[in-house]
């Protein structure tokens, strides 16, 4: 079973959709019992990051996510999932981030023709071999919408970057913990292919 946190931060529908179409049992939950108990944990999300980081820490559920990923279970965050597994974001200056990752989110820099929030599908460059990128081909596009972008303390765990203004870490995977910048559920089939993939993962 994959549990999908909810925490009034939208985007979980369609995310509910594209597990249920690779045939999985989905439960969309802010109960710590059923989090715990689940093979598989997702955290979607789209908004601001200090909303977020204070209904995360208003129903506990930061400490639930904590408990998630120390004891091992797969955990994959999407978009906003991503930048709150990170210490602290240009969005809510002296807001702490869940600081399960250690890096920091930034904002897009303004550049002459490109527009922010970065909406649209970009290639990804792929490295330090994946385990959400098997079968996916380098310079795959996928679909992002966001301002704010991932700069990761160690580079080891940056396994796709893309180029929007700068340089951008678009996926990062340490150990159980797995996040994406842009939205593999709306990613066609590349992005169902990297869901398939987190899926099958072994715990």
């Amino acid at each position: 079973m994959i549990a999908i946190i909810d925490y009034d931060a939208g985007n979980i529908k369609s995310v509910e959709k594209a597990l249920l179409l690779l045939g999985q049992d989905v439960v969309i939950t802010g109960d710590r019992e059923e989090i715990l108990k689940a093979d598989k944990v997702v955290l979607p999300g789209v908004g601001a990051f200090g909303d977020a980081m204070d209904n995360l820490r208003r129903t506990g559920l930061d400490q639930v996510i904590r408990e998630v990923t120390d004891r091992g279970t797969p955990f994959l965050g999407i978009c906003l999932g991503l930048q709150l597994l990170f210490e602290r974001s240009d969005e809510a200056p002296g807001v702490d981030g869940l600081g399960i990752l250690e890096g920091e989110i930034l904002r897009i820099p303004d550049k002459d023709g490109l527009k922010i929030p970065h909406m649209g599908w970009n290639s990804l460059h792929l490295e330090n071999n994946g385990r959400l990128f098997r079968g996916i081909e380098e310079g795959s596009y996928v679909y992002f919408v966001h301002s704010y972008y991932l700069k990761a303390a160690d580079e080891r765990i940056v396994k796709a970057s893309t180029e929007y203004s700068t340089h951008i870490h678009a996926s990062v995977e340490k150990g159980n913990v797995f996040a994406c910048q842009f939205h593999p559920e709306k990613s066609s089939d590349v992005g169902i292919q990297i869901l398939r993939n987190f899926v099958e993962l072994q715990a």
